[in-house]
């Protein structure tokens, strides 16, 4: 299938705003609706009424983020270095490197599997399991351990397809997902009688019939990009290309799952309750985050295809457009948040004193999200752009360099009150770092628009 003149046309639109709209919208919904199956799934488990199985879902969430990020680590990795092949027409080598990283992420999800079931309950200690939470965590975490493949294979498929221009797909797949697990959960839950292994085992079936759906879409030859075994290639470079961009993606989303279980520990001196409140807040300020991610997803191929075709001017643009956008949405859903808070945390637990916690946590930890928008796009940026220094620095700012110690210091200096404030001042650190990376940037890509050199010079990448 050749690449029709539809999606280099749009590629190519003087209308960037609408351009990034049209690859932001299906990724936005895809995202959103991952955040919100993660939500129904908790809510049910709130159903129960049982504070330790709430407790139990906030404990396993890191392990599921940690999944996830290996496989959004190969496909944002492959998913960048295609749109810049495509953007300099060539056509041959992006084939082997969609094929070369699927097959991959095979691989790699069949051996984290066993490492998972061998090493499950060490790892649910070490990401916070009291002793009144690990009957419970073991119970939800097993399904997951043996599906762990699955949440693997589903990113770098849906990155890859978005990069090939096919932005419709990826997001229907997780639709479809998403629908099978809500319906899924009361039946496996209530029906059944499984509790929260039903839960997890409902996320389990849906994402397998979300990977089966992606493996037919690349095997049919419906997408532009020729995925087969033969196209596979053991090459240096090619994993060098993945995994330079990637990893800044694995160790920022590594480092989320690392600070939630490190939240969780710092929290089990507070009691099963904060724990549980600390669960919930982060499932609906995914919401917020999982948005902007969304966004930037569409934003990314965007600005790599730019890059690749040496159009400074649009990727100029489409970042002013993209800080603007992002910005506003983050501003808004914070203040929902706020408003609503006491509702929200009422949907997952009926517990006063989850409740009264839940509440406290949820706003005080999203206070800097208006600015989320502005860190996430340049850390998306350097990741399209190829520049893996840049994107490491300023994609682990938030969940790592800041975070870590603060998590460690603040609980001691001033208690329960230092675990809900270690985010925000996480976040307005990352906001300064950021700035100064961005006004760099900035200033080269505003030269390289005049001169209209086709790529940064080694030199110059290592001043910003």
């Amino acid at each position: 299938m050749d690449l029709n003149k539809d999606k280099v046309g749009i590629m190519e639109s003087d209308d960037i705003g609408k351009v990034i709209w049209k690859f932001a919208i299906p990724a936005i919904i895809s995202c959103l609706i991952s955040a919100i199956y993660n939500i129904v799934d908790t809510a049910f488990v709130g159903f129960l009424n049982d504070t330790l199985a709430m407790g139990a879902v906030s404990v396993i969430f890191p392990l599921f983020i940690l999944i996830n990020a290996i496989g959004q680590m190969i496909g944002v990795g492959a998913s960048s270095y295609i749109a810049r092949l495509l953007g300099s027409k060539d056509k041959k080598s992006a084939d082997k490197v969609a094929s070369t990283a699927i097959i991959s992420a095979v691989v790699v999800g069949a051996i984290f599997t066993v490492l998972t079931l061998v090493f499950l309950e060490p790892l649910l200690r070490l990401l916070g399991a009291t002793n009144s939470i690990m009957p419970y965590a073991l119970e939800y975490a097993k399904p997951i351990a043996i599906g762990a493949s699955l949440p693997i294979l589903i990113p770098t498929m849906a990155n890859i397809i978005r990069a090939e221009g096919n932005i419709k797909v990826s997001a229907n797949v997780v639709a479809i997902g998403a629908i099978i697990n809500i319906i899924l959960d009361p039946i496996l839950m209530f029906s059944f009688d499984m509790g929260v292994a039903g839960a997890s085992l409902a996320t389990v079936i849906s994402q397998l019939i979300s990977v089966i759906i992606l493996f037919i879409y690349f095997i049919s030859k419906k997408g532009y990009l020729d995925v087969s075994i033969s196209n596979f290639k053991l090459s240096k470079d090619i994993y060098y290309q993945i995994i330079s961009v990637g990893f800044s993606t694995f160790l920022t989303q590594g480092l989320i799952s690392i600070s939630m279980g490190l939240l969780n520990i710092a929290a089990k001196p507070y009691g099963e309750a904060l724990i549980a409140a600390l669960g919930i807040s982060l499932k609906l300020s995914s919401l917020v985050i999982f948005v902007v991610i969304g966004y930037n997803q569409g934003f990314q191929p965007i600005a790599s295809y730019n890059y690749g075709a040496g159009n400074y001017s649009k990727l100029r643009e489409a970042i002013k457009i993209s800080i603007k956008r992002t910005t506003i949405f983050a501003t808004l859903a914070t203040i929902a948040l706020m408003i609503f808070a006491p509702y929200a945390i009422n949907l997952f637990s009926n517990d006063p004193e989850v409740i009264d916690i839940g509440v406290k946590t949820l706003r005080t930890t999203t206070f800097m999200y208006p600015l989320l928008g502005f860190t996430q796009l340049y850390a998306a940026l350097y990741q399209s752009l190829g520049m893996p220094k840049e994107a490491l620095i300023v994609g682990t700012s938030r969940q790592g360099l800041f975070f870590v110690p603060l998590v460690f210091i603040l609980p001691g200096i001033i208690g329960m009150n230092g675990v809900l404030l270690t985010q925000p001042i996480a976040d307005l650190l990352t906001v300064m770092v950021t700035a100064i990376f961005a006004y760099k940037t900035n200033r080269i890509l505003k030269n390289k628009e005049h001169d209209n050199e086709k790529r940064f010079t080694i030199n110059e990448l290592s001043e910003v």
